[in-house]
Parts: structure tokens; sequence; C-alpha cells
């Protein structure tokens, strides 16, 4: 049985450099899966997880993302008068039981910071880290959530855990990596015995990156409290993990495959193609010009 994560908080601060310039004007969790923007993606993530509290920690220019949860009367009584229920239907409401509540990261300080800009919000319960620039969308049957393998881990009561991936070595200094002692996450939750922010070729401890989603115990504000602020002007999370780390109170727990880096062009065009497959009115022809197109490919590199 899986146990609720009553409240998530969602960073949302950041600038969204890796996708500019769309993200100049537009929050980066605004980006879309077809028709369906990132933010809306985890927030219901958040709440399959048993989320009641949503916490925002959002930065200037990021009004949008409360918006797109707001009631649009007008709009609703628009497509009512049409007859177009389907539509209606469709548009993003929290879901139910939820309440959406924002607080503001003032500076750019780092993921640690904007965690903390959480604190008085989260209070003594157990809570869960989403990162807005990560989806596990539900598209196929059996597909699973990040949050949802987290909060299903076990672990010991109190403790924290970490979602992590095993990726190609050359591409271990693009994330964060995990030290296991050697171990594999892939029969259960594995003890982290530490982390390397972005490790230089050859030097990560394994090939098990950190991926955007963390269920933490609040003691991890006390290990924040400890965390100065770095020589990039930051505050690190991982920093803080590691603390959580020295006293074997951190777990890393294998992530669902079905993961798109909404942040990556590749990750965002396999989303793209990956939920147009899964809408029955798309699939046959979308299917249908891929088809084509990988004909057209083989031929010209052929030629």
């Amino acid at each position: 049985m899986s146990a609720s994560v009553p409240v998530a908080v969602i960073p949302v601060a950041g600038f969204g450099t890796r996708s500019l310039p769309f993200t100049k004007e537009i929050p980066k969790e605004m980006l879309p899966a077809l028709d369906v923007p990132t933010i809306q993606l985890i927030v219901e993530e958040a709440a399959l997880a048993g989320a009641e509290t949503i916490i925002l920690v959002t930065g200037r220019g990021k009004y949008m993302l409360e918006e797109h949860f707001s009631p649009r009367p007008e709009l609703e009584h628009f497509l009512r008068s049409r007859g177009k229920e389907a539509l209606l239907e469709r548009i993003a409401t929290l879901p139910k039981g939820c309440e959406l509540v924002a607080v503001r990261q003032l500076a750019p300080l780092g993921l640690g910071h904007a965690v903390e800009c959480a604190k008085a919000l989260v209070g003594n319960r157990r809570f869960s880290v989403l990162l807005g620039d990560e989806i596990f969308p539900r598209w196929r049957k059996g597909d699973r959530t990040g949050l949802e393998a987290l909060s299903a881990a076990k672990v010991p009561d109190g403790h924290s855990s970490v979602g992590v991936l095993e990726v190609p070595s050359e591409e271990t200094k693009n994330y964060g990596i995990v030290d296991l002692g050697g171990l594999s996450p892939d029969s259960g939750p594995v003890v982290v015995k530490g982390s390397v922010e972005k490790p230089s070729l050859g030097k990560a401890p394994s090939r098990y990156a950190i991926i955007g989603r963390y269920v933490f115990s609040p003691e991890i504000f006390d290990a924040l409290a400890d965390v100065p602020i770095g020589k990039s002007g930051e505050k690190q999370l991982t920093d803080a993990m590691d603390r959580l780390c020295r006293h074997g109170r951190l777990h890393a727990v294998k992530m669902p495959a079905n993961r798109y880096d909404m942040g990556s062009s590749l990750g965002f065009l396999r989303a793209q193609i990956d939920a147009a497959l899964a809408r029955p009115e798309l699939a046959p022809s979308v299917a249908a010009y891929l088809r084509e197109r990988t004909a057209a490919l083989g031929k010209e590199l052929g030629s």
C-alpha cells in the first residue's frame, strides 16, 4: 500500500534558460505535452500521491502558473453554451481535495533555498519536492509516476528518499550522481552514502543520477539550516541531503522509465510524440507520418 505524501513543494522560480527563447516571458513549467502544460501534469502527479496542499515556490513573472488553475467562469459559460462539454472537462482545475498556495523566492539562491522558502507552510509534515521540468505521465497502461514509486517505497519511518535513474557514463557530468556503495536500486531502496554534483568525466561514484523527485521528512529543514550559500551564490539541496546521508537516513529509489526531461529539446520532442501516440484520435495519423518520415530518412542516408 502506498503511503500518502500530504504536502507537495514545486519550485518554479527558475529562469528556464535551457528552453530559451520560449521561456523569456513564459514560465518553463507552461511548456506543453501537446496541449497539457507541464505544471498541470506535475500537480496531478502530486495529487495522485495524496497531496492535499500543493506549494508553488514562485519568482518574478510566474503569475501565469497560479492563473492556470484559477476558475474561468466566462470561458466555462462559453463552452457550455456551445455544447463543447468535452473541452470543458479538459480545462485545468485543481484535483478534488487539493489547495494550491504560493510563496515567493525573492532571490535566485538555489534549489535548497527554494525548498526552505516553503518551511512555514510545510510545518512538521512529510512532503515531496517535484522539479518543474520533469514529468512522469501515465499515457500507457501500467505507467507509474515518479512520486508514486517514491511514496510506495519501503523506507524506515522518518527517513527520506530520492528518485534515481541509471544514465550512460558520458552523461553523468550533467547530473547529481549518488554513491550507493556499489549496490543497485533495481530490487528496492538503497541507502545513499553521498552524492556528487555534476562530476567530471570518470569521477562519478556511480551511474545513478538524481531525478527531480524527492520525499523528505521535516528534518531536511534542519539540514538546510546548516548549509551555507556556496561560491556559486546558491544553497544546494544536495548539500543538505549529504547531511542525511551521514546518518543513513536517505534512500535511493529507482524511478519509472516513462520520464521526460521537458527542459531538453530531445526530451520535449519525445514527449510530444508519445503524447500524440497515446491519443486514439491522433495515434494512427502520427504513426503513419513517423513511418513515412523514417522511410524517407532511410533513403536519404542510403543515397
